[in-house]
């Protein structure tokens, strides 16, 4: 932007436009005290349009050419209604009122009433009910223009009436126009924001019609220009007559218009756009008109915004369709990344883009048309350090210097954060989409300077712009989607940390178990093992007259026992019991083994005797403390099944064929 440029907008924010001190002079305007309507302000040319001689600080109840003036103002007082429109006689002729409440008082417009011949509202309420039909069955919002335009123009009989709608930027569209073909067409241009400043616009917004019949009248100033009730300037916003800025004045007479009326299009509220009509000779459109033209407006607004809601509801829907069935797959993946590879084509189709990428602990995983790893690492980490949470745009050049190398596959660029405390992104690209606008006149050139102050451009030739390094923009559905499905990912994140913690809960519930088991190997398994050792060599002593197949049983039944119990130290030390220390195991081993002793005292003294004197005792297996250290796993596992496998067998497979002689015999 130039310092031109700079100065021009400085310029218009700075002009006051809702208090410029004067009226147009197709009207009068009274402002008066609300509870005793004293006279407080009045336009120069109050006294001629009223014909009697009002005066400042007077009662306007004074007047006796006002007393039916004051009883309908009275009446509309005692009631709730903000405006009051209504042909009121003053003297002995009618006058259009309008009038509006406001902190400075009351503002009393007065506009000669319709002339004969011309219409009136009652008059175009049947052309506003067959319009009604009319857009109701309309296809699209391009269609709603077209007939608004036509009825517009039907209406007022201006020889150019324009819809035009505003972008994310401010630049308005020609979306229909009718014509005579007095005026040279702008259907299909566009034109810059600059055109019309941002508090021209928020007047726009909060005053929906604006009428100049003259565009080189002579304004009619306000005495006095500061209220009396609040020492400040009097604030026109709400005025109809309302005088309007020089600057704007000049740009009617280089678009080469002498009238011009505007009617807002009002959507949740923003200004969506406006219907503009324009003669070049002058044209007075009288109260009423504008009234049905604002009604047709209001009901225009209506229309629009139910079109685009329905429209963005259903994109909605859809998107809503393509996350669920996306979210199923990711629910199974491994990881919610890779589950997104997976499925590329429900990724890209939730917002409508080429290509996408998932940045996660600098890992990248992408689909579709991308950057290189490097460049998306490159932009997760400038919008990481720019705190962007969420970042849509069309043009990525056009905020970050990086963008331009990317614009062929990234131009568009919609970004949500997976993470508060790194640089995790989902990205989502769009291609550049090299496009030829067509303006009405040079947008880089919307003012010239000279004579003390600026001017607008006087040029409205069509001047076509190639434009590069923008992607097609994203819709506020897309952007909610993207921003839903990130409330989905950090939900299916948080469930199955839920579902990791529940595991760490059941394991260690399962640990407790194997520490019971474990203590249950220790007491209910070790003790049968050693009475059955103690017992087969208390036999083999007993019995000396066994032959040598039955001493082969006893030693086969004491070693399968003794490898048995060493099967169970194994067991002990692969899964470490906390439930009971070395030192209690060994403790109740030796409670054990004094039972078995004290049982064979009192059954067979002299075995008993035989077995020390033969060192017997000294051969029962004992339980093995278990390692202070954590054996690798590996150890462990062939600890166990060591003892399980070659030993195991080895006493199993003579006991096998001693049975199946046993019951051959």
């Amino acid at each position: 932007m130039t310092e031109l440029d700079d100065g021009y907008l400085e310029e218009c924010a700075a002009e006051p436009i809702k208090i410029p001190g004067a009226i147009q002079p197709h009207g009068a305007l009274l402002v008066v005290e609300p509870e005793t309507l004293k006279i407080l302000q009045q336009s120069a040319n109050a006294r001629r349009l009223l014909g009697f001689d009002v005066r400042n600080d007077a009662l306007l109840s004074a007047y006796e050419e006002a007393t039916t003036l004051c009883e309908e103002i009275r009446g509309w007082l005692s009631g709730g209604e903000n405006t009051l429109f209504y042909l009121v006689a003053v003297g002995s002729q009618q006058l259009q009122l309008t009038a509006h409440r406001s902190p400075q008082g009351l503002l009393l417009e007065f506009e000669p009433p319709p002339r004969p011949g011309e219409s009136t509202l009652d008059g175009l309420y049947p052309r506003l009910r067959d319009f009604l039909d009319r857009i109701s069955g309309a296809h699209d919002i391009t269609s709603i223009a077209e007939e608004v335009a036509r009825e517009v123009r039907a209406i007022t009989h201006f020889d150019r009436v324009l819809l035009y709608s505003f972008d994310g930027n401010g630049d308005g569209t020609v979306l229909a126009e009718d014509t005579n073909k007095i005026l040279p067409s702008y259907l299909g241009l566009r034109f810059p924001a600059s055109d019309i400043p941002a508090q021209a616009r928020e007047l726009y917004r909060l005053n929906r019609i604006r009428l100049i019949p003259d565009a080189s009248y002579d304004p009619v100033e306000i005495e006095p220009s500061i209220s009396p009730l609040n020492g400040l300037p009097l604030d026109l916003s709400q005025v109809a007559l309302r005088s309007v800025s020089p600057v704007h004045l000049e740009y009617m007479r280089n678009m080469e218009t002498a009238s011009s009326m505007s009617m807002s299009i009002i959507v949740d509220g923003a200004l969506w756009g406006l219907i503009s009509g324009h003669s070049r000779a002058s044209r007075m459109v009288n109260a009423q008109i504008r009234t049905a033209c604002d009604i047709l407006a209001q009901v225009v607004s209506l229309q629009i915004g139910s079109r685009l809601k329905a429209s963005s509801a259903a994109e909605r829907l859809e998107l809503k369709s393509v996350e669920t069935s996306l979210l199923s797959k990711l629910s199974v993946a491994t990881s919610f990344q890779r589950g997104l590879v997976n499925n590329p084509h429900e990724w890209l189709r939730l917002v409508d883009a080429e290509g996408a990428a998932v940045v996660v602990q600098g890992g990248i995983l992408t689909t579709g048309q991308t950057p290189s790893e490097r460049q998306i690492r490159d932009l997760a980490t400038w919008l990481f350090e720019a705190g962007h949470d969420v970042l849509e745009t069309n043009s990525l050049a056009s905020i970050w210097s990086g963008g331009e190398f990317l614009s062929e596959k990234a131009s568009g660029v919609l970004a949500v954060s997976i993470s508060q405390i790194r640089g995790d992104y989902i990205i989502w690209f769009r291609p550049e989409v090299v496009k030829t606008v067509a303006w009405g006149g040079d947008p880089n050139k919307p003012m010239e300077s000279g004579a003390g102050r600026l001017h607008p451009r006087k040029s409205f030739d069509l001047w076509k712009q190639l434009v590069r390094q923008q992607s097609k923009p994203w819709t506020s559905a897309e952007v909610e989607s993207a921003l839903g499905f990130r409330a989905s990912i950090q939900t299916l994140v948080l469930k199955a940390a839920e579902e990791r913690a529940e595991l760490t809960d059941r394991l260690e519930a399962a640990n407790k178990e194997l520490e019971s088991f474990s203590y249950s190997i220790s007491h209910d398994l070790r003790a049968p093992f050693r009475h059955i050792v103690g017992f087969a060599e208390l036999l083999s002593d007993k019995e000396k007259g066994l032959d040598q197949k039955s001493r082969h049983y006893i030693e086969t039944i004491r070693g399968a026992a003794i490898s048995a119990g060493r099967l169970v130290d194994d067991l002990l030390h692969f899964f470490p019991t906390r439930a009971l220390s070395a030192s209690q195991v060994e403790r109740r081993c030796r409670q054990d083994c004094q039972r078995i002793e004290a049982f064979v005292a009192d059954g067979d003294r002299g075995a008993k005797h035989r077995m020390a004197g033969r060192g017997a005792s000294n051969r029962l297996w004992r339980p093995r403390h278990a390692s202070s250290g954590a054996s690798e796993p590996a150890s462990q596992r062939h600890q166990v099944y060591g003892a399980a496998g070659p030993g195991h067998h080895h006493h199993l497979r003579p006991r096998r064929r001693e049975q199946h002689d046993l019951y051959r015999r």
